[in-house]
């Protein structure tokens, strides 16, 4: 995203579907079982109910077992001045996660709707005929509900644990930059972009904060099909403060220090160039992880995206 300008008064549509995978717990870098997930973990605050002396959680009521995150994206951007391109982007995030009980019984909560919004700017810092450098001066806006409530499995209104919500709550700037270099027939790029939330939100949290690093290759085989393989890096830190309805020690996604990390992921896709229209289709396993606490393992992500040019 955030990676090519367009000449002034020109615009781009582009609908984007993103589909991520993920399964099985681990701590660290260590893929942990079910019953592991549910009896220990790392320490989440002084002794209390559940939490004895020595940090080990012993009543956690269920455990995320599985999860599939779809998420639907309408981008549209605009030339203004030959270096300037504004944008904006609509998310539709669809989540569902499979859980297990303490005794072994199994239950699945669902969360849809409308996401944070994203706004911004893509400056010029330098072009020729063979390089490009780009600044993204982006920002995000709390558009996505982050206290829906569900009856399941407890039979009365409870808020989603922290991944299933849609959105931050907070403004969030976005700042970023890319270099993309050219040759007759192949090309290359790095980008480095980040999510940086201000301040709480209305619940008494703040997100972590993410940080983006790109590189990728691309092979250009006909006049308009190409390949191209890509390395992303993201590290996210923990969540700063509590929401008061979020109980860790019944779960670990409620868990504010369980929310950082580090992962590593490869890209293999394909472009294709129709016209004025533009189709592009991308898998992403993840290769390497490294997270804080307890959470869900991150498999693999499917990308797919058309977007038209007028």
């Amino acid at each position: 995203m955030g990676d090519h300008l367009h000449e002034p008064g020109k615009w781009m549509v582009e609908y984007k579907y993103m589909n991520m995978f993920m399964e099985d717990n681990r701590i660290g870098e260590n893929t942990i079982s079910d019953s592991s997930a549910l009896g220990t973990s790392t320490p989440v605050g002084p002794p209390g109910p559940g939490i004895t002396t020595d940090g080990i959680t012993t009543n956690r009521a269920a455990t995320p077992t599985q999860m599939t995150m779809e998420m639907h994206m309408a981008h549209v951007m605009y030339g203004a001045t030959d270096d300037i391109t504004l944008y904006t982007m609509a998310m539709l995030p669809n989540i569902s996660m499979d859980h297990t009980r303490a005794d072994f019984t199994d239950f699945t909560t669902s969360n849809s709707g409308f996401g944070d919004m994203a706004f911004g700017a893509l400056l010029r810092l330098y072009s020729d005929d063979c390089q490009d450098w780009i600044l993204n001066l982006g920002c995000s806006v709390p558009t996505g509900d982050i206290f829906e409530t569900t009856s399941i499995p407890t039979g009365s209104p409870t808020a989603f644990p922290y991944p299933m919500r849609l959105g931050s709550g907070t403004f969030n700037m976005r700042p970023g930059i890319t270099f993309k270099r050219y040759y007759d027939w192949y090309s290359w790029g790095m980008q480095f972009q980040t999510d940086l939330p201000i301040g709480h939100n209305y619940r008494g949290y703040r997100v972590g904060e993410e940080y983006r690093f790109n590189s990728w290759n691309s092979i250009l085989l006909t006049d308009n099909l190409s390949v191209s393989m890509r390395g992303e890096h993201l590290w996210r830190t923990a969540f700063d403060g509590k929401d008061p309805e979020a109980n860790g020690t019944m779960i670990s996604t409620n868990v504010e220090q369980f929310r950082g990390g580090y992962w590593y992921s490869l890209g293999f896709g394909a472009q294709y160039l129709w016209g004025s229209h533009y189709f592009n289709a991308e898998i992403v396993p993840t290769i390497a992880q490294e997270v804080d606490g307890v959470q869900l393992e991150t498999d693999y992500a499917i990308i797919a995206s058309w977007s038209r040019t007028f």
